[in-house]
């Protein structure tokens, strides 16, 4: 499959939107109309786009569709040598998994952090998925830190 990588357009988020719907895999899009994910992408992108603390990129297909996107959060730390690349979001369409998508986005998140001076790339992935249990990150050279534990807060609730 060719694909080129791209940094991701507002004009993205209907193709954005159609990757997240199509992983069945969030409660809250499932659940609500399309036209409500689209705008909330949206405006994601939007803040994203306002400053150089974020990158978002798009797999995107010969055909013009868009295969795959990831997200990506630049944070300096006081305790680093540099900056950590923190990346949130990596989601490849179905149809288009296994065809090295996933694996182009993650090279360009890498020479992103090189030119940006970053010391790590962190991301998190969660167990029970697909691309845990065939070892898609460890494949590409990532290591899982047993050592490190994982917390949240719900504000949500």
């Amino acid at each position: 499959m060719e694909i080129l990588i791209r940094k991701a357009e507002t004009a993205d988020a209907p193709a954005i939107t159609e990757v997240l719907r199509s992983l069945g895999l969030f409660a809250l899009i499932d659940n609500e109309a399309f036209q409500s994910t689209q705008e909330r992408v949206a405006r994601h992108l939007g803040l994203c786009m306002s400053d150089d603390s974020h990158l978002v990129l798009v797999a995107q297909a010969s055909s013009g569709e868009v295969a795959g996107y990831c997200a990506v959060h630049w944070l300096p730390y006081l305790i680093l040598a540099g900056p950590e690349g923190y990346v949130s979001e990596l989601f490849i369409k179905e149809q288009a998994r296994g065809q090295g998508v996933g694996g182009r986005l993650l090279e360009t998140v890498k020479e992103e952090a090189r030119s940006r001076g970053c010391t790590r790339l962190m991301l998190l992935n969660v167990r029970k998925r697909e691309s845990y249990q065939r070892g898609f990150y460890a494949k590409h050279g990532w290591e899982e830190r047993p050592e490190a534990a994982n917390f949240i807060f719900r504000l949500d609730v």
